[in-house]
């Protein structure tokens, strides 16, 4: 199987305010996949992980087992990986599902990039918004 690179990003209006998520993942048979997803009120810390999340549920449903996962979430980056600490009570509650769906991988690579080379994800966060409203 092709490598898997999934972009992930979340997007919220007013921090906290209306809020979507938006994935990209190459490497799969037919095509680029994109995900977007609209999740109500929240912050851009629960969005990124709403984009997670969303990822992960997918890339399960395909039987990947190793993947890549790029964001431009330097906080959620640096906790996936255990340079920060998991604080806030809300984003505990997105890292556990995060964990209980992390154990279906083999391996999870995690990747910080800079914003400009997400834009894709960035764009499809930011569709979800813009749908719902």
């Amino acid at each position: 199987m092709n490598e898997i690179t999934v972009f992930i990003d979340g997007a919220s209006r007013g921090n906290p305010g209306e809020a979507g998520c938006g994935v990209v993942i190459h490497g799969v048979k037919d095509g680029p996949i994109h995900l977007t997803k609209y999740i109500g009120h929240a912050t851009n810390n629960a969005a990124e992980y709403s984009a997670l999340i969303l990822a992960l549920e997918k890339l399960k449903e395909l039987g990947i087992k190793k993947l890549k996962l790029k964001s431009d979430s330097q906080l959620l980056v640096y906790q996936l990986n255990g340079r920060y600490a998991v604080k806030s009570p809300g984003i505990r509650k997105l890292f556990r599902v995060y964990m209980s769906l992390a154990v279906h991988f083999e391996s999870i690579a995690v990747e910080h990039i800079p914003r400009e080379l997400n834009r894709e994800a960035d764009m499809l966060a930011n569709l979800a918004i813009d749908q719902k409203s």
